[in-house]
Formats: C-alpha cells, structure tokens, sequence
C-alpha cells in the first residue's frame, strides 16, 4: 500500500466517524453533508480508470455500493416516512469495511446497487464545474446536492404525490407551477422543478416531490403546468417553515443533475390566487440566511395557489 492510499483510507475513515458521530449527536444537518461528500469521494474512486487507482475492480464496486449507503441514510435522514429507512447501526456496519477495503473479500452485507456517478453531487462540489455559466446567472458557485435517487437522463417522469385526505377544519395546499423566467431557458435540458418543504434548519418536513420534465420552453419561459399538492395540512406545518422550488437541468458534458436557481415561498405568502416569486442564486439556502438574487433581470418564478378546506 502506497503512502498516499494510507494517507487517503484514513481521510475516508475520519470522514465516515464524523457522520456517524454527528448521526449519533443528532446534528442531522451536518451528517447529511459529511454523508455527502464522502459518497461522493467514493464514487469518483470507483470510476477512475485502472491506472490511476491501487483498488481493484471488485474494491471499486464495494466503494460504490458504500457510496449508495450513505446516500440512503442520507435520504432517511430527510424523509418523514419511516419505512424502510437505512439504519445509522446498519451504515456502522460499514466503517470495518471500508478501513480493510484492500483486503476485504466478503460478501457485502446490503443488497444494494453502485449509484451511477450523476447521482452523487456533493456541496461545493460543484465549484469546478460551473465555470461556463455568465457571472449574472450564477457563476461559479457551489452546487447544491441533488435529491437521491437522481432523474435518469431523457426521461420525464416526476415524483409527484396526491392530495392528502381532507380533515374538518383543516387547510390543504395545490400550487401550481405554471412557468419560470431564464434568459437562457431554451438551453436547459430536461429541465425539472424539486419542491421541498423545510423548517428553520433545512430540515424536511415533507416527502420531497420532483416534477415532470417541463413539456414546453416559449422565449425566455419554461412552461410546467403542474400541480403540487402539499403533503401536509397547512395549520401543522411549523413556524417559520417554507417552501422551497429548485430548478435543475442535466448538463450532458458533465454528465450530472444542476441546480440552476431556487426560490421559497414563506408561510405568510400562502394566499389563495396567482404569486411571483424571485429566483436566488445557488447553492440552494434553506435555512435562509445568505440570499443572491440570481439575475437583476425581471425573471421570476409564476405560481397559483388554490387552497381547500372544509
């Protein structure tokens, strides 16, 4: 073993008990990241070519697969469900593993698959990348992490839910998103729009839905005409939640999902009729607190709320 692949098990390992120990802590923000940005050092492992690697092909694919187990306890970190999450005792069973890659000849212990390298964007990850785009629509900025399991490209489907249940006295939330504005928007890809909905520290309080690819581009306007249907009624959602809508499109030469802008809308914004919202720079903020308006063009964000209560 070379000093430089010591050098770089080590990093890998003090980077996996530092998620598992903010896991553990409770700190869910900041296990997500470092989640993150491990798989995503583990994956552009698996994908370098032979000779600029000491990992065989069989200690390649274990990496990936690890990769796929962080980015699920990732992704259960940030649901609300409860079945079927990946366990912070199951991903421990990992870290023996990933410290004895070089000799480790086991079977994996997770049925699990290697994610494909556009899965996995780690924050800031994104900073090398992004070169190509103009100063006013973003620049070189960190790139927000794209939601597991990334949109295959070409396809359209969306993640979409129905409408929750009505409850007596109780509020649910259709918007629609009818279009949005970029002086560029003829050439974005398969471009969709993922709807959140966060609390104060960024943290999931619904299921996270994904559009279908926008079935029309018009000048500067991408058409979507879709409806979303919160999947929470809207007297239980918590002080100072928002909704967050974070354009991506797939870039074919880096071969990844980016996020282009993002914009939110706050609880005292929910009002039944149409509502233009700005678009802010990435990496998407959801807690808020360092905001950039994308462009000082008007270009916005159109959106319709329809409200139902009985």
């Amino acid at each position: 073993m070379s000093e430089a692949t010591r050098s770089l098990l080590q990093r890998w390992g003090a980077s996996f008990r530092k998620g598992t120990d903010f896991d553990s802590w409770g700190q869910l923000v900041e296990a997500i990241d470092e989640y993150q940005i491990l798989a995503r050092h583990l994956q552009k492992e698996a994908v370098s070519q032979p000779n600029n690697s000491e990992f065989t092909e069989d200690q390649k694919k274990t990496l990936a697969k690890i990769a796929t187990c962080l980015e699920l306890r990732s992704a259960a970190l940030q649901s609300t469900q409860s079945q079927e999450e990946f366990k912070l005792e199951d991903l421990k069973k990992l870290e023996p593993i990933l410290k004895s890659i070089l000799t480790y000849n086991k079977e994996f212990p997770f049925d699990v698959q290697p994610v494909p390298p556009r899965k996995i964007l780690a924050p800031g990850e994104e900073e090398d990348l992004e070169f190509e785009e103009d100063e006013e629509e973003g620049g070189a900025g960190a790139g927000s992490p794209d939601a597991f399991p990334a949109r295959v490209p070409g396809t359209s489907e969306g993640t979409l839910l129905p409408r929750l249940p009505s409850e007596p006295g109780m509020t649910l939330l259709t918007i629609k998103i009818e279009k949005i504005g970029l002086k560029d928007a003829g050439q974005c890809i398969d471009p969709y729009i993922t709807v959140s909905v966060k609390d104060l520290n960024g943290i999931d309080l619904t299921p996270v839905q994904d559009t279908s690819v926008a079935p029309r581009k018009e000048d500067t306007y991408i058409h979507f005409n879709v409806d979303i249907e919160i999947q929470k009624h809207v007297e239980k959602l918590t002080k100072g939640a928002a909704i967050f809508f974070e354009f991506k499109h797939y870039k074919p030469k880096k071969r990844f999902t980016s996020t282009k802008c993002f914009a939110f809308m706050e609880m005292d914004e929910i009002k039944a009729g149409p509502i233009v919202i700005e678009l802010y720079k990435k990496p998407t903020d959801f807690k808020r607190k360092k905001l950039q308006l994308l462009t000082k063009k008007p270009l916005y964000l159109h959106l319709h709320q329809t409200l139902h209560k009985e």
